[in-house]
């Protein structure tokens, strides 16, 4: 800690880290909006390579992938419900159904990856490289909230939120709900316009 934040009420740490969040988050806007414009980018100068690809996609299995990331999110926030009522068992519950629904998430874009390989849709063409762009970085945000999550719950059963400080738990579900949003986009854009 420098000397300025020692004698820094907890309040003010807690803003600072919460700007500090927020701040974050406007940046990785500012970077998936990039990789968004460029794929609707390629997808306007090429839409014949567009539509045979979306021949491909399995949209049922891809709803049902998105109904289970947002589903995580609600798990999240029933987690933060439930310490912010002093119950950390359900708390740690939720958290648990949160990384089992993320986990289940991305197993289910690694099946569409390959599903897609497998149909000749390498990364290397007009639609490959701006689609498994933009859903590899969103996977990896999807794995950096899973290894995120396991830490939270490490903390979460060594009791380190409670309902006066649970400033991990918030934290960690800014960013959860982020990627989520980001997954609402893509999947509108990419699977149903």
């Amino acid at each position: 800690m420098t000397e300025a934040n020692l004698g820094a009420p907890p309040l003010a740490q807690k803003d600072n880290a919460k700007i500090a969040m927020w701040l974050f988050l406007g940046g990785e806007v500012v970077f998936f909006v990039t990789l968004i414009l460029a794929y609707v980018y390629f997808r306007l100068r090429s839409p014949a390579d567009f539509a045979e690809v979306r021949a491909a996609i399995n949209l049922p299995l891809i709803a049902l992938n998105t109904v289970i990331l947002l589903s995580s999110s609600y798990m999240l926030l029933r987690s933060v419900e439930a310490i912010r009522a002093g119950k950390a068992g359900a708390m740690r519950i939720a958290l648990v159904a949160t990384f089992v629904l993320g986990a289940v998430f991305l197993a289910g874009q690694a099946y569409e990856w390959s599903n897609l390989f497998a149909d000749g849709f390498g990364i290397d063409t007009i639609f490959g490289t701006p689609f498994f762009t933009v859903t590899g970085v969103h996977g990896t945000h999807v794995l950096v909230g899973l290894i995120w999550l396991a830490v939270v719950l490490v903390s979460a059963w060594r009791g380190a939120y409670t309902s006066a400080d649970h400033r991990g738990l918030e934290q960690f579900s800014l960013y959860w709900h982020f990627v989520d949003l980001v997954w609402g986009v893509i999947f509108v854009l990419f699977y149903l316009v």
